[in-house]
C-alpha cells in the first residue's frame, strides 16, 4: 500500500471513528433528559443514530477535514477531532433543572468512556485469540484514543462544554447564571481553547490513557505512534 493510500484510509478510520464517538454522545444526552422528563430532543428526531441527524458543518466537517489536511501535509500527528450538533434540551422540565443538567451534562462523556472500553475489551480479545490484522487494531485504537479525547475534553469545566453544567450545580445561583450566559459565546470559547493549546494537553493525557489500556503490543500493530 502505497503512502497516500495508506494515509486515505487512516483518514476514513478516523472519520468513521469520530462519528462513532460523537453521535451517542449526543444521544446519550438527550436519552437522559428523555428519561429525565423533557421530550425535546425526541421531538426534534435526535434521539436517532442517525448521522444526518447529529451533523454539525463545523464540528462535524470543517474542523475534521482541516486536521485531516494538516496532518497530511505538514506531518505533524494531529488527532482527529470533532463535534456533533448539541442536541437540544429544555431544564425546565426537569424536577430540580440544576440537578438534571448534570446527569445530562455526564451522560455524553460517560458513553464515550464506554466506548473505549468496550473497543478496548474487543481489542485485547482479539489479541490472546492470535489475531493481527493491523487495520482492524488501527481502527480500535482510533476509536480508543478519539473517544478519550472527546470525554476529557468535555469534561472541561467551561461552557458550552459538560463540565461546565456539571460545575454550575456546585456554584452559587448568582455564578450559575453568569455561567449559562456564557453559553451563547460557545462556539468563540472553543476556539480560543484549540488556539490556547489546550486541546494539546488533553490529547497528550488521552493518549497516555489509551497506551495504557490497549498495551505494547497493540500501539505497536496500530502503527499510529511508532
Amino acid at each position: 500500500m502505497t503512502f497516500s493510500s495508506e494515509t486515505l484510509l487512516q483518514a476514513v478510520f478516523a472519520i468513521v471513528a469520530l462519528l462513532l464517538c460523537v453521535i451517542p454522545h449526543e444521544v446519550a444526552h438527550g436519552l437522559v433528559a428523555y428519561l429525565l422528563g423533557d421530550p425535546t430532543a425526541k421531538r426534534a428526531g435526535r434521539l436517532s443514530l442517525n448521522p444526518v441527524r447529529h451533523l454539525d458543518p463545523i464540528g462535524s466537517v470543517a474542523l475534521p477535514l482541516a486536521l485531516l489536511l494538516i496532518r497530511r501535509f505538514t506531518g505533524v500527528p494531529l488527532v482527529v477531532f470533532g463535534w456533533a450538533k448539541p442536541v437540544p434540551i429544555n431544564p425546565y422540565y426537569f424536577r430540580d433543572p440544576w440537578r438534571g443538567m448534570v446527569w445530562v451534562g455526564l451522560a455524553g462523556p460517560t458513553t464515550n468512556l464506554l466506548i473505549a472500553g468496550l473497543a478496548t475489551a474487543v481489542g485485547r480479545v482479539l489479541l490472546v485469540l492470535g489475531l493481527r490484522q493491523r487495520y482492524l487494531f488501527l481502527f480500535l485504537a482510533l476509536l480508543v484514543l478519539i473517544s478519550l479525547v472527546i470525554a476529557l475534553f468535555n469534561l472541561l469545566p467551561v461552557p458550552p462544554l459538560d463540565g461546565s453544567r456539571i460545575l454550575g450545580y456546585f456554584l452559587p445561583l448568582r455564578l450559575r447564571l453568569q455561567l449559562v450566559r456564557l453559553e451563547q459565546f460557545g462556539i468563540l470559547i472553543v476556539a480560543a481553547l484549540l488556539l490556547l493549546g489546550l486541546l494539546d494537553v488533553v490529547v497528550r493525557g488521552a493518549e497516555a490513557l489509551t497506551l495504557r489500556l490497549i498495551g505494547h503490543d497493540w500501539a505497536l500493530l496500530s502503527g499510529i505512534w511508532w
